[in-house]
């Protein structure tokens, strides 16, 4: 291997975690052992173990990777629609769409919460934490956007996101998740018409102008 491409490759650590998050998707948390990762990820299983504890802390750590870069698209968010957070509500409707249905293996941490049950496994604490912050955030998000109950819509929302996960997991993609982002439209446009008739907030509209369509509109 040249110096050139030795040096654009990937540092151990990284290659572990970018092998094992793989594996881990293709054949479960159980289904992979920490030879196979270490042979897949071209190292040893002592240069594993260096890195990692244990194929528990690795299994956190590849959690952890999601939800780094989960971050990343709040700020997106936030930089292609700035002070327009219904539209950035929508937006995020749109993405995890757009996360949910592209991968027919479901999301890490959603696999993981079912398949590692034990309440001391290191992976529980990221996988609690990750959805609490997510949940936050999107209830952040709702009241920024001047919704009234924001923690009761972030949290519709986050129900209607599990629930169509599993039934685009189920039954695919023709199934009832396939109406996630009008049912999401929907309940947005009816907590937003609630506050309209409650005098808690304006007419939601979009960065361009454009009202919101609201539900038998």
């Amino acid at each position: 291997m040249s110096r050139e491409a030795e040096a654009s490759r990937p540092r151990p650590r990284e290659r572990i975690i970018e092998t094992a998050r793989d594996l881990f998707r293709k054949h479960g948390f159980r289904g992979v052992g920490v030879d196979a990762i270490a042979e897949a990820a071209g190292t040893n299983k002592m240069t594993l173990y260096r890195h990692f504890g244990s194929k528990d802390d690795l299994i956190a750590s590849c959690l952890s990777e999601v939800a780094i870069q989960a971050q990343a698209m709040w700020k997106d968010f936030e930089s292609e629609r700035p002070d327009d957070p219904m539209g950035q509500l929508h937006a995020w409707v749109g993405r995890a769409t757009a996360c949910a249905m592209g991968d027919s293996r479901g999301c890490d941490i959603a696999n993981a919460a079912v398949e590692l049950t034990e309440p001391n496994h290191p992976a529980r604490k990221v996988i609690e934490q990750f959805k609490r912050d997510h949940r936050d955030r999107l209830a952040r998000l709702c009241r920024a956007a001047g919704v009234a109950q924001a923690d009761l819509l972030a949290d519709a929302l986050t129900l209607l996101l599990e629930g169509a996960r599993m039934s685009w997991q189920s039954v695919g993609t023709d199934g009832p998740g396939a109406r996630f982002v009008e049912i999401s439209n929907a309940v947005i446009a009816c907590f937003c018409e609630n506050a309209e008739r409650s005098g808690a907030m304006p007419a939601a509209r979009s960065s361009d102008g454009d009202l919101f369509a609201m539900p038998g509109a």
